[in-house]
């Protein structure tokens, strides 16, 4: 036992510089006979032993939070998983999360790797996510982090931070914020594989090629016919698959193209990313 007097400012020293909760703090002062990076380590190891027990763990619940920076330049969406929905509605967690993307949008890391090298409230976000880990006791994690950068960039949150959406706009024009949260909803709802069909990479193209030719062949058509068939089909898809070929979900009369140079003549979609919570 320690002979060592642990004080309130001692352990609420430790908290600031760790995060833990305070209980947690003056155990690991008074188990290290009040040294701070011995105790330091002792709440780090907490963390780590339930980390790695849970290893095994689905972590498949979580938060997706979007965030664009103050000058509305640049967009990031990051995936902060847990095990549970009861954890994942915490106001803690969410709070945790909404950190991480803060630190995201003001420090630009170019990986997911160099994201967790960086800090949140003095400590790295990596670490704070081990400690978090032993805190919460259910395995947590970011899983997904995509930037991007734009004339004007639009963040969108959909169904309770289950899906987050970033839309980069050619121009900030009158209307733009508007315009931009209504591509954002159509990109929420019918999850483009691509922009334009210049977009599509080949891989897809391939695929879907190949299963419009065994899709005709079956229904008997000559084979003569099977390539333009398949062309069409594939023009098809390209309407039903690509952001601004799509029907505009607000109204059908429109493509999301026709619809954002009704806004302003030659505004566009320069990039987007989704990320569905889990996906």
């Amino acid at each position: 036992m320690s002979t060592v007097t642990i004080s309130a400012a001692d352990v609420n020293k430790l908290r600031q510089q760790t995060g833990a909760g305070m209980m947690d703090c003056k155990k690991a002062l008074t188990e290290t006979n009040g040294d701070f990076e011995a105790a330091i380590d002792f709440l780090r190891k907490k963390g780590a032993k339930v980390a790695a027990s849970r290893q095994d763990r689905e972590s498949n619940e979580g938060v997706v939070i979007a965030r664009t920076s103050a000058d509305g330049k640049r967009g990031v969406i990051i995936e902060l998983n847990c095990e549970t929905d009861f954890v994942a509605k915490n106001a803690e967690f969410i709070a945790f999360a909404n950190a991480i993307a803060t630190v995201a949008v003001e420090n630009n890391p170019a990986s997911l790797e160099a994201l967790n090298d960086l800090a949140v409230d003095g400590q790295k976000i990596g670490e704070a996510v081990i400690d978090k880990t032993g805190k919460i006791g259910e395995k947590i994690g970011v899983s997904k982090y995509e930037v991007i950068e734009g004339e004007k960039v639009i963040a969108y949150i959909h169904g309770n931070y289950r899906l987050g959406v970033l839309v980069g706009l050619s121009a900030n024009v009158a209307g733009a914020d508007d315009a931009g949260k209504d591509v954002a909803m159509q990109i929420a709802a019918m999850s483009p594989v691509a922009i334009d069909k210049d977009g599509v990479d080949a891989t897809t193209i391939e695929r879907e090629l190949e299963i419009a030719k065994e899709q005709i062949r079956l229904e008997g058509k000559p084979e003569a016919m099977v390539e333009k068939i398949a062309a069409g089909k594939l023009n098809k898809f390209y309407k039903d698959s690509t952001l601004l070929n799509q029907e505009f979900v607000k109204d059908p009369s429109k493509s999301v193209a026709q619809f954002l140079n009704g806004v302003e003549k030659g505004l566009t979609v320069t990039a987007f990313k989704r990320v569905a919570l889990g996906a």
